[in-house]
């Protein structure tokens, strides 16, 4: 942080050389005070990559987060009356009291009153920019026919914690973020897949693996897009989720699951603002996207008959290009695989079936499910219980839960037959069996 307090105060100092000499009429070369302040942010390492005057850019946005009081108590003393200072921009917040700088005042600054250098301060906010391909500083929206410059300098969230905090934060749930980062203390050792089913996992695991290779590759760099999408379809409880979770563990990725209550909108295009929201912010993070119960959003497309149909058909299309531009890992859940439109279907890499569990899968679920604590008593064979109930893993879980519940309640530290059938019958209840 005194790296920041020194490049502040180097800021100041050429803020007022500027000022100085826009009151007086006169020019001045910045190059002294951008040497100064390219010094004072050398051990900055979000600063690193940038030049010297788009450094002094980025410390103008990065004014307001720190010293709010910063422009108007620099503008008073060459302003005591006040007054109109057309030239220096600056905009006020809704919520912040001081000033918020914009591009206008990053020009006056770095240019003065040069035309030629005005244009090339411009330059830095073009696609070809910096700021633009790093995602790290945008100008904020103006209205129609005002000019672009007045836009205020808005930083990214991801950079300011970086350069406030040491470090990106993960982001909070809320509107503009409508995803929850999954979180689990189990392992692989506790699932049970199918052998087919884990074998396709694996490749899901190569990919992980090695795919940053296809980018040094001369052929392959030009033809492979990038990105991977998996299909994981099949009965709820079946481990969709905790494969998706583990996945991200393995390889050290955050996993995101995407809201639903959060994003679907029965207004015409808010679904697709809302999924923007998340796609913009994963798309140069090592994140992993998934998306439960996809048949919701990925939904066949449906023959048009009204002006309803055909907007819930856009949003199909949008988000077919949005899946295929996604760099990362998308991952769609699905209890039933015909449920999602075929043009899906088609952009999949993997299209993997978590089925119900076999008899010898339910036993070693029922065997990797058994408190550590508790004893079985000598009436429960977890053999016949395997083969008598075909249940989920999920399913099973909760039964161990609530007969170990039961048992501890007991004191005895035995797990009773009675109590796993009455926690089979409160699972087959669910689902309207009967046991």
């Amino acid at each position: 942080m005194n790296e920041l307090t020194q490049a502040l105060d180097q800021l100041a100092v050429f803020m007022h050389a500027r000022l100085a000499a826009h009151f007086s009429h006169k020019e001045m070369e910045p190059k002294v005070y951008l040497d100064d302040i390219a010094e004072s942010t050398s051990s900055l390492s979000s600063f690193a990559s940038f030049t010297p005057g788009e450094q002094v850019v980025l410390l103008l946005a990065l004014v307001p987060h720190l010293q709010p009081n910063f422009f108007e108590t620099i503008i008073q003393q060459y302003l005591p009356q006040g007054g109109d200072f057309a030239e220096f921009g600056g905009v006020k917040g809704v919520t912040h009291r001081g000033m918020l700088p914009t591009g206008e005042t990053a020009q006056l600054l770095l240019a003065g009153r040069q035309i030629s250098k005005r244009l090339q301060v411009q330059s830095y906010f073009a696609d070809e920019g910096n700021f633009y391909r790093e995602e790290v500083l945008t100008l904020g929206e103006v209205k129609a026919g005002e000019p672009p410059m007045s836009g205020r300098l808005v930083l990214s969230q991801e950079w300011l914690d970086k350069t406030l905090h040491g470090g990106e934060r993960p982001p909070r749930f809320s509107p503009d973020f409508p995803a929850r980062k999954l979180q689990t203390k189990m392992t692989w050792e506790d699932v049970v897949l199918h052998p087919i089913t884990r074998e396709q996992i694996g490749d899901i695991s190569t990919w992980l693996k090695y795919h940053h290779q296809f980018s040094s590759d001369a052929n392959l760099a030009r033809k492979v897009q990038r990105g991977y999408r998996a299909l994981f379809y099949g009965p709820s409880g079946t481990g969709k989720t905790l494969t998706a979770n583990l996945l991200g563990k393995q390889f050290g990725k955050d996993v995101y699951r995407i809201d639903l209550s959060q994003v679907i909108s029965k207004y015409i295009g808010e679904t697709e603002k809302n999924l923007e929201k998340v796609f913009n912010r994963a798309e140069h993070k090592n994140w992993i996207l998934f998306f439960d119960e996809a048949d919701a959003l990925f939904g066949k497309r449906t023959n048009v008959q009204s002006a309803h149909d055909r907007f819930a058909n856009q949003e199909v299309s949008y988000l077919l290009q949005r899946v295929e531009d996604f760099p990362g890992l998308l991952i769609l859940a699905s209890n039933i695989k015909n449920n999602l439109d075929e043009a899906f279907l088609r952009r999949f890499h993997a299209i993997i079936h978590f089925p119900m569990p076999s008899p010898d899968e339910r036993l070693q679920l029922w065997q990797k499910s058994m408190p550590a604590s508790l004893k079985l008593h000598n009436s429960v064979d977890l053999k016949q219980l395997a083969e008598r109930f075909d249940l989920t893993g999920a399913a099973i879980l909760n039964i161990m839960q609530y007969a170990s519940l039961q048992a501890f309640a007991r004191q005895k530290g035995e797990l009773l037959l009675k109590d796993i059938l009455e926690g089979v019958r409160k699972e087959f209840g669910k689902e309207e069996k009967s046991l």
